[in-house]
C-alpha cells in the first residue's frame, strides 16, 4: 500500500502545568489506480479526534465533543465539497506516482518524491468559501451626516477578511464603523461595515472586500439624493 501524507500543525498551547498540541493530516492511501481512500484526520495530544474517510463520505468523531464537531463538518456543504475535490486531486496524479515508483532509476526517485509532495501541496484541509457582498443604503436618525451606506459580506471562510471604503478612488478612514467577524453557526462568517457621508452629486463610493487573495468590489453611484448600487465581481489579486 502506498500512502502520501501531509502534516498540518494546527495549534500549540501552554499553561503552567500542561501543553496542548493539535495537528491534522491529509492522506492519499492506495494500492492501485482503482483503489483509493482519501483521509483527513485531526489529532489532539496525539489522540485521533475527528476523521473524514472518503469511503464513508462523512466526518466521524471519537469523543462526545468531537462527534458534535464532526457532525457540524458533515453538515457543512463547503467542507464536504472540498474533501471530494481533494480526493479527485489524489486520483488525478495517482497513475503518475505509480509509474515513477515502479521505475526508481534514472533520477526518478527524486521525481517521485516531488510529485508526491506536489499532490499534497494541492490539498487544502479547510476550504475557501468566497463571501457574497452587498452594499445598501441605510436610514439612520440623529446623525450629523445625511446618509449612510452598509457593506456586508456573508457566508465566507476562513475568518480573515478586510473591508475598505473608497470615495472617488481615495481610501476613507473617518466616519467608518465595522463589526467583528460574526459566526453564522454553520462554520461560516459574516461582517458589516458602515460609512456615514454627506451626499454630493456624481460621486462614486466603493466597498472593497479582500478575502483569500481575491477581491470583491461593490460600488454606489450618487446622483443627488438618489443612490444606484452597481454590480459585484471577483477577481484574483495579482502580485508583483
Amino acid at each position: 500500500m502506498l500512502v502520501l501524507q501531509s502534516f498540518l500543525p494546527l495549534f500549540l498551547l501552554f499553561s503552567s502545568t500542561n501543553a496542548f498540541y493539535g495537528h491534522g493530516t491529509l492522506k492519499c492511501q492506495f494500492t492501485s489506480s482503482h483503489d483509493l481512500v482519501y483521509l483527513e484526520q485531526v489529532y489532539f495530544n496525539k489522540r485521533l479526534m475527528v476523521q473524514y474517510n472518503s469511503t464513508l463520505g462523512k466526518y466521524e468523531g471519537y469523543t462526545k465533543k468531537a462527534k458534535d464537531l464532526a457532525d457540524g463538518f458533515s453538515k457543512s456543504k463547503p467542507f464536504l465539497e472540498q474533501a471530494v475535490k481533494n480526493r479527485e486531486k489524489c486520483r488525478t496524479h495517482m497513475d503518475l506516482v505509480f509509474e515513477l515508483q515502479s521505475h526508481p532509476g534514472n533520477g526518478n526517485k527524486h521525481n517521485f518524491m516531488y510529485t508526491a509532495n506536489h499532490i499534497l501541496c494541492l490539498l487544502s484541509f479547510f476550504p475557501t468559501v468566497e463571501p457574497s457582498v452587498r452594499v445598501t443604503p441605510v436610514v439612520r436618525q440623529g446623525s450629523s451626516h445625511q446618509a449612510m451606506l452598509a457593506c456586508s459580506a456573508y457566508n465566507f471562510y476562513p475568518k480573515q477578511i478586510r473591508l475598505t471604503w473608497l470615495r472617488n478612488g481615495e481610501k476613507v478612514i473617518n466616519y467608518v464603523t465595522s463589526t467583528e467577524e460574526l459566526p453564522d453557526g454553520n462554520w461560516l462568517y459574516q461582517i458589516h461595515s458602515y460609512l456615514e457621508y454627506t451626499p454630493s452629486p456624481r460621486e462614486e463610493i466603493t466597498c472593497m472586500v479582500e478575502h483569500s487573495n481575491k477581491i470583491a468590489v461593490g460600488t454606489a453611484l450618487l446622483f443627488g439624493s438618489f443612490v444606484f448600487v452597481a454590480g459585484l465581481f471577483f477577481y484574483k489579486r495579482t502580485t508583483a
